[in-house]
This record gives C-alpha cells, sequence and structure tokens, in this order.
C-alpha cells in the first residue's frame, strides 16, 4: 500500500477516535493540512477567535515539514491514538 492510501485510510480511522484530547486533535488537524494542502496560505485569525487560531497555530507549526513526511507523521499519530484506546478499553 502506498503512503496517500495509507493516509487516507488512517483519515477514515482518525474520525472514529473516541475520546480525544484538544491537543491530540489540533496535532492531527495540523498534520492532516500541511499533508493535503502544504504550508500555510492564510493570515492568522483575530486573537477572538480562539479555535481557529488555535487550528491555525497547530498547522503553523508544522508546515516545515514536507507533504511526505506530514503524512507519515499522520499515521504515526493516528495507531498511537488508536493503540491509547483499545489500551485503555481492555483495562
Amino acid at each position: 500500500m502506498g503512503l496517500q492510501e495509507d493516509f487516507d485510510e488512517h483519515a477514515v480511522l482518525a474520525k472514529t477516535l473516541k475520546e480525544c484530547t484538544n491537543d491530540n486533535l489540533l496535532i492531527l488537524y495540523g498534520l492532516f493540512k500541511q499533508a493535503t494542502v502544504g504550508p500555510v496560505n492564510t493570515s492568522c485569525p483575530g486573537i477572538f477567535s480562539m479555535r481557529e487560531r488555535a487550528k491555525w497555530n497547530a498547522w503553523k507549526a508544522v508546515e516545515a515539514k514536507s507533504k511526505e513526511e506530514a503524512m507519515s507523521d499522520y499515521i504515526t499519530k493516528v495507531k498511537q491514538l488508536k493503540e491509547e484506546e483499545a489500551a485503555a478499553a481492555s483495562s
């Protein structure tokens, strides 16, 4: 399976995460945007748009990564979160 197919599969898996912290959701968001759009191409949202600003900052934090690096890191993060979820469910 190629990287793009693996990424697409894990993007679907990410939507099934049940208990994911905001920090982890922001990490996934930033990596997803970097993998699908590339470097940040919008201006920073205003200070009163806290949710949008947090998402923008998460994307900005990973903009130095290549598309392939972002895809690989996204896949790794989703696998980690799914494993944590499975471990929590079995205990």
